[in-house]
């Protein structure tokens, strides 16, 4: 009608739409998950290090530590909140477990080689990482027992309440 005025969705934002739901769909997979928070701990370490060579800003030594164990209880999080929409439960949480020692095993080589700081020699960060673990595992078998109880709930046919 007016000409100029008529909304038409440009290609490239369409490009940009297509491209990020297929990322989204992706990050359904617990490994793509994993390489992500991954590559987010790679980048805030290494950002943390040039900083601190450059003497650009003072970071602690266990500076890598903390970013490491504050994104894998991010991926702890966001994986067992993901979850809710697995079809198969087992499958998941087998992909989830074996994302997360992965992830684990790499962000702790990354903040070792970061600080010069070994896990045994990292003061508390040791005991967070156990407790992000156990925490991970806790979050995954809330999630599956809120699961069942939906679907036992979604079964059960309701009545009116019984008068005594």
């Amino acid at each position: 009608m007016f000409g100029i005025f008529e909304a038409k969705p440009l290609p490239y934002i369409r490009k940009a739409y297509h491209a990020m739901s297929k990322f989204l769909k992706k990050m359904d997979f617990p490994p793509v998950q994993a390489a992500v928070v991954l590559a987010a701990a790679l980048s805030l370490m290494g950002l943390g290090w040039l900083l601190g060579a450059l003497n650009i800003l003072e970071v602690e030594p266990l500076f890598a530590w903390s970013i490491g164990s504050a994104l894998m209880l991010f991926y702890a999080l966001m994986n067992s909140l993901l979850s809710l929409g697995a079809v198969s439960f087992v499958k998941y949480w087998g992909a989830s477990i074996y994302s997360y020692l992965a992830l684990a095993f790499c962000t702790s080589m990354a903040a070792w080689g970061f600080s010069g700081i070994p896990l045994s020699e990292a003061e508390s960060y040791r005991w967070i990482y156990i407790v992000v673990t156990i925490g991970f595992l806790v979050f995954l078998s809330m999630v599956n027992v809120m699961k069942v109880i939906v679907r036992f709930a979604e079964k059960e046919e309701w009545n009116k309440p019984r008068k005594r």
